[in-house]
């Protein structure tokens, strides 16, 4: 099962304030210990929003946002995505994490299990969708 371990974005992150040197060391050491039990499969820090765009649909035409977004609480500033045999185990592992704001502050990790594709019935665009996934896997 794979889950994605999702930091919420505060008015730090969003100002593009960098975390300190002790955060950075405790989030290294957490994220060795991901690696050593062999469940991490990607993680990053996420820029702030005023770097990034959203593209917003409607009917068949799409617009482009720039950021900044206002509501800072509902964006992410960062993620692990790992692999591992239950809810309750990326549970114990985003509760190891360290605050990510510093010990002291209010902070948020979010869990969500990825869909994988046995979650959906067979279709051709299932079977498409596996053949993307080997294709992935080789590069």
């Amino acid at each position: 099962m794979r889950f994605m371990m999702i930091v919420k974005a505060n008015k730090d992150s969003e100002a593009g304030k960098m975390p300190s040197e002790e955060l950075l060391s405790a989030m290294g050491k957490y994220n060795e210990e991901l690696l050593k039990a062999g469940v991490l499969l990607d993680l990053a820090g996420l820029q702030p929003s005023s770097k990034g765009a959203r593209i917003r649909f409607s009917g068949g035409k799409r617009t482009v946002v720039d950021g900044p977004f206002t509501e800072s609480k509902e964006l992410i500033a960062g993620y692990w995505i790992i692999q591992v045999k239950s809810r309750e185990e990326a549970l114990e592992w985003a509760k190891r994490a360290p605050n990510p704001y510093g010990e002291g502050q209010e902070g948020e990790i979010e869990v969500r299990q990825f869909f994988e594709l046995d979650d959906f019935g067979p279709s051709e665009a299932v079977n498409r969708a596996r053949e993307m996934g080997k294709k992935l896997a080789k590069n």
